[in-house]
């Protein structure tokens, strides 16, 4: 039976909570699942490298992942997923995409971008096979809980 109905939260390399609370009854419910920030809010692209990267009307200027120590413990994550991705050939962007897009049929992701040539590069991660060792080294090398910081500012409120 085709999905009909699908659930929408965070879901990243960085950002693995549902894989414990929401997927387990996703699976009992038949119930697709729509990942929004699966490139970490653009973070496990690579291209940011510091806290001046980010205009002054940046939301993530105010979020606690991208602050202080947490940036640069975060940024460690992002250089291991970027050894991986230029081991195989593509971007670190398109290996946190393949990374979902091998999670399960049930998960779309739906990476947002201001730019065309970020959409068709984001298009190319369907191409970057994984195998079972790729995914092994990856929940290595980023494992669930490592993003240092919250996701928001008063993660009571989403959380609570």
């Amino acid at each position: 039976m085709p999905l009909r109905t699908a659930v929408q939260t965070e879901y990243s390399l960085w950002e693995r909570e549902p894989e414990t609370k929401v997927f387990p009854v996703l699976a009992e419910l038949g119930i697709g699942f729509v990942p929004y920030s699966p490139l970490g809010r653009g973070f496990l692209t690579g291209q940011l490298r510091s806290e001046a990267d980010f205009a002054e009307n940046d939301y993530r200027r105010h979020s606690p992942r991208f602050q202080g120590d947490n940036f640069k413990r975060n940024l460690e994550l992002v250089d291991r997923v970027k050894e991986l991705a230029d081991q195989k050939g593509c971007t670190p962007g398109q290996l946190a995409l393949a990374w979902l897009l091998a999670q399960g049929e049930h998960i779309v992701p739906i990476p947002g971008t201001k730019k065309r040539e970020r959409l068709a590069e984001n298009l190319e991660a369907i191409a970057v096979e994984l195998s079972e060792e790729d995914l092994k080294r990856l929940d290595e090398l980023v494992p669930a809980g490592s993003a240092a910081g919250d996701r928001y500012p008063n993660m009571g409120s989403i959380d609570g």
